[in-house]
């Protein structure tokens, strides 16, 4: 099975076919997500709210990063697997940046990482790609600059924000990227800048006019209770399914009704007979 590569990606813009992008944290998911034939598998550092009980992604490590993008490479055969730069491991000068990025690539078998920013990092951006590795950007609303923004909120909405989010868009693919992330961008903002750069783009919040989208998978599957933002569409409703079963195992565990014989395991007739005997014996 060939596995989807950033050339397959900059080619379906080139075809007008739409990009598909989830998260995943651990190998189950990654494994599902493949075989559904998601194209592109993001192991982001939300992780950190939706997997380790973080208030949001600024505590995350390069070690967690390490540690479930391993999870995640380990499940997956066809899509592309692109695992986050947590904070501060792309600060600090080039060299560390190309070295963090290596051991990511390295220490999981993911295929590119994705880094946030817009002009301020393509110095960076460049000297991973110059290292061979791809790089994913992503502009909007990056969580990993939570305080400076003042908050989780729309960016991009008044005149100067939108030029300077378009103007860091294409200085990122000068620098190298083969995509770009637009999250919580106004559509018309985010169509606007799909058609100015030839690396696709993938939106969360951004409106249809991307070139591909993406959710983070425990929101799309109703897994994640704590919030719920206003882009994410519902698909399922795992989390009320998954408790009913956990609720209902545990009646029947008070009632003596599981296990029954066929989850149980037995002794060969005269074996039990035998084995009765001897400790009736004794």
């Amino acid at each position: 099975m060939k596995r989807f590569s950033v050339l397959d990606a900059l080619e379906k813009k080139g075809r007008g076919e739409k990009l598909t992008m989830l998260t995943a944290y651990d190998h189950p998911t990654a494994s599902m997500l493949d075989e559904a034939g998601v194209d592109i598998i993001l192991v982001g550092d939300s992780l950190g709210m939706t997997v380790l009980g973080y208030e949001n992604t600024l505590a995350v490590t390069m070690t967690d990063m390490i540690h479930h993008g391993r999870a995640v490479a380990r499940g997956v055969r066809r899509a592309l697997v692109v695992v986050d730069m947590p904070f501060m491991s792309y600060h600090g000068g080039c060299d560390r940046a190309v070295r963090n990025a290596g051991r990511l690539i390295q220490c999981t078998g993911a295929q590119a990482v994705k880094v946030e920013g817009g002009e301020t990092v393509t110095g960076t951006v460049r000297a991973i790609c110059d290292a061979g590795i791809p790089v994913m950007g992503h502009l909007g609303l990056t969580p990993q600059s939570v305080n400076a923004l003042g908050g989780l909120r729309v960016q991009g909405r008044d005149r100067e924000s939108a030029a300077r989010l378009l103007r860091d868009a294409v200085r990122l693919e000068q620098a190298g990227i083969f995509a770009l992330v637009l999250e919580c961008v106004p559509h018309q903002l985010a169509l606007l800048v799909s058609s100015r750069v030839h690396v696709p783009t993938i939106g969360i919040g951004a409106g249809a006019g991307c070139d591909g989208q993406v959710l983070v998978t425990p929101d799309l599957l109703g897994l994640f209770r704590a919030f719920k933002p206003k882009f994410a569409k519902v698909y399922a409703q795992l989390y009320d399914e998954a408790k009913t079963a956990v609720e209902t195992y545990l009646n029947e565990v008070r009632q003596g009704a599981f296990p029954g014989p066929e989850h149980s395991f037995g002794l060969p007739d005269h074996v039990w007979a035998e084995l009765k005997g001897e400790l009736t014996c004794e």
